[in-house]
């Protein structure tokens, strides 16, 4: 289904038709805690398909989907950047295919027929005071993260408190990057939860008869998207964003179309390695029956200078002692990398201005710390050529691996959910505790007791450190991580665990992005990036 000259859905008959081959090396490309100076993660993952591609090794890449609120908000677009980014860019950081439009419809149908249940007499016996379900939007809006409905007369229902989620943090999200097909897409928007009756039992989607009209609007957007790279290596670029409050990875869908259309499969996962790649290992590959070969953990020197300390004014300058300083935020993800059976390679993203000598100084550590190679890469400014250096030491992984994977997720899914998340904050985030709030701890009781103890977690925390606190840099240890409230995401299938202070509805900075986009004169889109 074309969306213009070059974007396209490519429809879930054609990719069952394809004959079956042996599935791509699966590369997953992280990157250390992000920083205000920026990393390139998507930047990096495009070069290097781009390079694989160059070397005569087939590649094909997966990237998510940019949500608007970046786009309108701080960080700006999601298609990579320079001369190794996804296009076209305009279309795909605003409406693209309407993916998000579509699950922004279907949850927010979900929360208009439980309160229109709710005013028709309520004949499921549901307990307002146990309502989850929020409605959702794709735009950064701190005034919607508490609201009441409502309001007025009794023909707009009955008041009670209730909130906004960004749109990437919807369960309907989950639920269409985890599916593998459409029947599946649909059993999983029926078991998802919305509240409970006044004996207890769970009220889902399914008894509220709407999973069927969900499915309905999702028939399209769980078709993945086919774009391509300036240098035309083939994109899926499918599925959502933010790994800080969602699992944040790309669709299954697409991963595994990709994995039978090349001999390498490209993909990314959202933020540092201590939280998409985490639940890339953790959530993703068991919902998809994924096993990844090798892993690319992305750095910069201005990034590095930031986490060991430097002003953000002065990462451009040469600095040893603040570089040496940050390399433990490096060291660190390579260490939990290794934890999940991977062997990682760092790209280090070149900016200009980076000195030889500060470059050979984090090779030098990455070499003789870890034993991992560390690759100088260029490809913003060089496309795929700036990127063959890391392609070689990715593929020599690759086929130097055995058949079978190395890869095993970090913890046993038999693990009650309390240890699951003391598993990831002792081994990633090296906390010395957990804390949980005692509704926190009465509601994993009660997941558990309904059959729910078997799911992964999927830990929601600031993207900027290894803590729940932003501002603690580099490699901190012996915090304690604290849990103020959980979720259960019954339909994708997994416990969030909501830490610190974080929001599932994020705010607009002081200038917006916003702010410098708009229309030149001749009706071209101007201060998009």
């Amino acid at each position: 289904m074309p969306f213009g000259r070059y974007v396209a859905k490519v429809s879930l008959e054609s990719l069952a038709e394809r004959p079956e081959r042996k599935d791509a090396r699966l590369v997953l490309v992280t990157a250390i805690n992000p920083t205000p100076p920026g990393e390139g993660k998507t930047t990096t993952t495009v070069g290097l398909g781009d390079a694989l591609n160059r070397l005569g090794r087939s590649a094909m890449i997966a990237l998510r989907e940019p949500s608007l609120g970046p786009v309108f908000g701080v960080k700006g677009g999601a298609t990579g950047g320079g001369r190794a980014q996804a296009a076209p860019m305009d279309a795909i950081n605003l409406h693209f295919t309407g993916d998000f439009h579509a699950i922004t419809s279907a949850h927010n149908l979900l929360a208009a027929v439980l309160d229109n249940h709710l005013y028709w007499g309520n004949a499921l016996d549901i307990d307002p005071r146990s309502i989850v379900w929020r409605r959702v939007l794709d735009v950064n809006d701190r005034a919607l993260r508490k609201i009441v409905v409502g309001l007025g007369d009794d023909a707009n229902g009955a008041p009670r408190e209730t909130g906004f989620d960004i749109t990437v943090a919807s369960e309907v999200m989950a639920v269409l990057c985890l599916a593998t097909d459409l029947a599946d897409l649909q059993a999983r928007l029926a078991r998802i939860i919305v509240a409970r009756r006044r004996d207890g039992s769970a009220v889902t989607a399914k008894d509220l008869e709407v999973d069927g009209a969900m499915a309905v609007l999702l028939r399209d957007a769980i078709q993945p998207n086919l774009v391509q790279s300036l240098e035309g290596t083939p994109i899926f670029m499918h599925g959502g964003p933010f790994a800080n409050i969602a699992h944040g990875c790309n669709s299954v869908i697409a991963t595994r179309a990709a994995m039978k259309l090349a001999d390498f499969t490209v993909t990314e996962a959202g933020f540092g390695a201590d939280l998409g790649a985490e639940k890339f290992c953790d959530i993703k590959t068991r919902a998809g029956g994924l096993a990844p070969d090798a892993a690319v953990i992305v750095a910069t020197l201005r990034a590095l200078k930031y986490q060991g300390g430097a002003a953000l004014a002065d990462v451009s300058s040469p600095n040893a002692d603040r570089l040496d300083a940050g390399l433990a935020n490096l060291g660190r993800h390579i260490e939990n990398i290794r934890k999940f059976g991977l062997t990682p390679v760092v790209g280090i993203n070149h900016f200009s201005g980076d000195t030889d000598a500060e470059l050979q100084s984090v090779i030098a550590y990455c070499r003789d710390a870890f034993g991992v190679e560390a690759v100088v890469c260029r490809h913003w400014a060089e496309g795929g050529a700036g990127a063959e250096a890391l392609a070689r030491a990715v593929a020599a992984i690759c086929d130097a691996a055995p058949a079978k994977s190395p890869f095993h997720p970090l913890y046993d899914l038999d693990l009650p959910l309390a240890d699951k998340i003391a598993a990831v904050a002792r081994e990633i985030y090296r906390a010395s505790g957990v804390s949980l709030t005692s509704k926190a701890k009465r509601d994993l009781a009660r997941f558990e007791a309904a059959g729910f103890g078997g799911l992964p977690v999927c830990i929601a925390k600031t993207p900027y450190s290894f803590s729940a606190d932003p501002a603690l840099l580099g490699a901190p240890t012996g915090h304690v991580l604290p849990v103020r409230e959980v979720r259960l995401s019954a339909g994708a299938g997994f416990v969030v665990a909501i830490c610190g202070d974080v929001m599932t509805m994020p705010g607009l900075p002081r200038r917006p992005a916003a702010a410098r986009i708009g229309l030149d004169a001749e009706g071209r889109i101007d201060g998009l990036f």
